[in-house]
């Protein structure tokens, strides 16, 4: 017989064990090990239930042996009836189905267990990715006149991330700030008083892991500074320079510590306070300055002796 003939009467045989076990529990789970008795009474309960009769011979022709012939249709569709089908086509249908169904499950688990290693595997090499090639970066800043490091004053770096807000840092005395990330470029803003603010962009190196980095200098807020500390005698002059160096619409802000108040000045105020001795500004550090067509717009600063 085909081999899918086979297989279904292979199954039908284990059916009619089962069916058998429900009356004579005690029955060999295979049709193989049954003799004598077993044999009776398998003869007796199919009569019993379906008015059928096998001989001892057919059985031992057809159900212990390893008879390649398929028993006749009529024999086989009683059998199917006595462990609860139909018929003998009805018993391969439905088994039929069931092994699709079978088959339909291995897939769908297949559609979703393959994904979910998949996704694992990933997420262990991502995590392996950031082990190994997460590394600390230190950048320092130097002036780029003088080329000594930019030390002991405010420089605030931004961090620029595409889709994540800014993070900032400050730098420690000696001008520097360290970084810890496994990407191959950064990108960040920098700041301070009497530095240009600078947008900078550095591909990172893992072998070379200090990166020093140049700003350029804001002459005006020096000057300004200048200006609050020393004793400069040419008044005129200082006046004209300062002129030069802000926007007429200029506004100016003086923070005061310790306090949430400020104050405002325009151009002439602020020139005025500055430039006569007994009433002006006295040690100005800048804070931070806005330039438009080369002049100040916008300065804040404080005073650090303010002796009016």
């Amino acid at each position: 017989m085909a081999d899918s003939e086979e297989k279904y009467f292979a199954l039908l045989k284990s059916k009619i064990v089962a069916t058998m076990q429900e009356t004579y529990p005690g029955i060999p789970d295979s049709i193989s090990e049954w003799k004598g008795q077993n044999i009776v009474d398998f003869q007796s309960d199919l009569k019993f239930k379906l008015n059928q009769y096998l001989s001892e011979k057919w059985f031992y022709s057809h159900m212990k042996s390893e008879n390649p012939k398929l028993p006749r249709i009529d024999i086989l569709n009683f059998l199917s009836r006595y462990t609860g089908y139909q018929s003998w086509d009805n018993f391969k249908h439905i088994h039929t189905q069931s092994n699709k169904g079978e088959v339909r499950d291995k897939s769908n688990s297949y559609f979703y267990v393959v994904p979910l290693i998949t996704v694992l595997i990933l997420t262990v090499l991502y995590f392996l990715y950031l082990l190994l090639y997460t590394q600390e970066y230190r950048f320092c800043f130097y002036d780029s006149i003088s080329k000594q490091p930019i030390s002991n004053t405010i420089i605030e770096v931004t961090l620029l991330e595409k889709d994540q807000s800014p993070r900032n840092y400050f730098c420690d005395s000696a001008g520097c700030f360290i970084l810890k990330t496994h990407k191959r470029k950064v990108n960040f803003a920098v700041e301070s008083p009497y530095y240009h603010r600078d947008t900078i962009t550095r591909v990172l190196n893992r072998f070379n892991r200090n990166e020093k980095i140049k700003l350029k200098v804001d002459d005006y807020s020096l000057l300004i500074h200048y200006f609050s500390t020393n004793n400069v005698q040419d008044w005129l002059n200082r006046r004209e320079e300062l002129s030069r160096m802000f926007s007429d619409s200029a506004k100016i802000f003086q923070v005061y510590e310790g306090t949430v108040g400020m104050e405002m000045y325009n151009k002439w105020e602020f020139i005025q306070k500055l430039s006569v001795p007994t009433s002006g500004l006295k040690d100005i550090e800048i804070l931070n300055t806005k330039y438009n067509d080369e002049q100040i717009t916008h300065l804040r600063f404080k005073q650090n002796n303010n002796s009016e």
